[in-house]
């Protein structure tokens, strides 16, 4: 299996360190040679959009994402209406960071079946492409483990996120490959190509599912130290001829209550070693 040599291609989203401020998170990324930084909402929000924007721009580091928009899902009417807006709010704070791409966290209505959820998304993210298309801002279909198909995401597959994204058929709409949430599929490789086929990975995410996962939103792991064959899954990746971030998303309540400085040596060797 290839290795990566050096930190050219690593990113750290914010909520991988979530005990620091964006400002902290910058200057961490910068001194640890990390190359890229996905931005989620609230470290953004907590000084204000133009600050951070003036943060980010004034760094070497590469403003790779905003996370997250979506939730498109809702049995109101109304409600679905006011995602569509919010979305559009989202893309310009996205657009304001410098940020490429808005991964779409897509959403589930537990008063409504699966499958109306997703015809709901599918026009939810219709209703938003071309204001993402005009504000110069991606859109990426994240789908989720399905343990969260209750509230938060009805595309639970990487199968359902490229049916929506072939339907859209937007140059600007594509799929974002997350191992955490993608590792049990056994049709994953063979999505993947699909996905290279139509040239639509917009990004990939990286970490591990820990033996056992003691909590179903806060316990993941590094790679290397749970049972996901990250390496294996990147290199299907890569032969799609994706060459963007790997980008090291962990929500953990473990890793959070740990020295920061320490716990991104970790992330950095694991990027080495397993990414």
């Amino acid at each position: 299996m290839s290795e990566l040599l050096d930190t050219s291609r690593l990113c750290v989203h914010t909520i991988t360190t979530k005990p620091w401020s964006l400002s902290e998170s910058i200057d961490k990324f910068e001194n640890a040679g990390v190359g890229g930084i996905s931005v989620w909402q609230d470290a953004a929000t907590s000084i204000g959009i133009k600050e951070s924007a003036k943060l980010l721009s004034a760094s070497d580091l590469d403003v790779v994402s905003y996370v997250r928009g979506g939730f498109f899902a809702a049995t109101s009417e109304d409600k679905r209406q006011k995602a569509i807006d919010h979305n559009k709010k989202l893309i310009d704070e996205a657009a304001t960071l410098g940020a490429p791409l808005l991964v779409l966290v897509c959403g589930a209505d537990p008063g409504q079946t699966l499958q109306t959820s997703r015809h709901q998304i599918q026009k939810g993210i219709e209703a938003i492409a071309n204001y993402a298309e005009a504000n110069n801002v991606k859109l990426g279909i994240e789908p989720l483990h399905p343990m969260y198909s209750d509230t938060r995401s009805a595309i639970v597959n990487l199968a359902q996120s490229n049916n929506i994204a072939e339907a859209i058929d937007n140059p600007m709409v594509g799929v974002v490959i997350d191992v955490y949430h993608l590792w049990w599929d056994d049709l994953l490789k063979q999505q993947i190509d699909r996905c290279g086929e139509q040239n639509n990975i917009f990004a990939f995410h990286t970490c591990d599912w820990g033996v056992p996962t003691t909590d179903m939103l806060n316990d993941r792991e590094l790679m290397g130290q749970g049972c996901i064959q990250t390496k294996q899954i990147r290199e299907w990746v890569d032969d799609t001829g994706f060459n963007g971030y790997i980008e090291v998303e962990v929500f953990s309540n473990k890793y959070w209550s740990q020295d920061q400085d320490q716990y991104l040596k970790k992330i950095v060797e694991a990027y080495k070693n397993y990414a």
